[in-house]
């Protein structure tokens, strides 16, 4: 069974669209999101309207608890004061932004979604099992994996969050990162997702108008750091 997975689409409408283009071309068995299909862009009452439309699966991400739930902070992790207050200015313009309705389906969204009835058995989530909070970069202690493991209870665990997408096998699981569609970070400004056919795994990236995505954060009232990120394919240094 061939499977598309997506993650972090973040109200880019534009890697979106495309996205699901080149999904649809790939003709997968199912398709499903990983969250966070709000923040940092311009569109996310489109963004969750097309994902509502297509009726994707989807699992709850931090920044669809923040802005469903209208709270102060999405619970990211900043490494500086300066990327905490774009962070702030985020997502009080995503919460100002994303339509009431659209809010209470962020609100109605699971924390995970368990596929076990199939071999491999796969586990969706936003984060990890533990939080949607919690962020797994590659270059976690490997012993960390190993609990997530543990608590994951799955053949392949699915998740993204981070931005940056990888695969690697830790105490008999399988870990898949699925990188992002509208915010990737790995230095490759094109949008990205994965399909996985019974265990192994293709990391696709797709080419869309980065241009268009940028511009129309730069209309809005969002910091137009968020429009330099996408240009670049990931964190640029702040303007003071």
């Amino acid at each position: 069974m061939r499977i598309a997975i997506f993650s972090d689409v973040h109200a880019n409408i534009q890697a979106l669209e495309a996205v699901w283009d080149d999904i649809r071309r790939q003709d997968p068995d199912e398709i499903y999101c990983l969250g966070d299909l709000v923040g940092y862009g311009a569109n996310p009452n489109e963004a969750i309207e097309f994902i509502r439309e297509n009726e994707v699966p989807t699992v709850m991400g931090n920044y669809d608890n923040g802005v469903g739930f209208e709270l102060d902070s999405c619970g990211c992790v900043y490494n500086n004061p300066r990327l905490e207050r774009l962070g702030e200015l985020s997502i009080g313009w995503s919460r100002g932004h994303t339509s009431q309705p659209n809010k209470e389906f962020l609100r109605s969204l699971p924390e995970e979604i368990r596929l076990k009835n199939r071999a491999p058995n796969l586990l969706l989530v936003h984060g990890s099992p533990r939080s949607l909070h919690e962020y797994l970069p590659e270059e976690r202690p490997e012993v960390t994996f190993e609990r997530i493991a543990k608590a994951a209870e799955c053949d392949v665990m699915l998740f993204g969050h981070t931005h940056v997408p990888y695969e690697k096998r830790v105490a008999e699981t399988q870990f898949v990162n699925a990188g992002s569609v509208g915010r990737p970070k790995d230095g490759d400004a094109r949008a990205g997702y994965v399909i996985l056919d019974s265990g192994e795994v293709e990391f696709r990236r797709v080419v869309y108008d980065v241009e268009a995505a940028a511009h129309a954060i730069r209309a809005s009232d969002l910091p137009d750091y968020y429009a330099d990120e996408l240009l670049v394919g990931g964190e640029v240094e702040p303007v003071a």
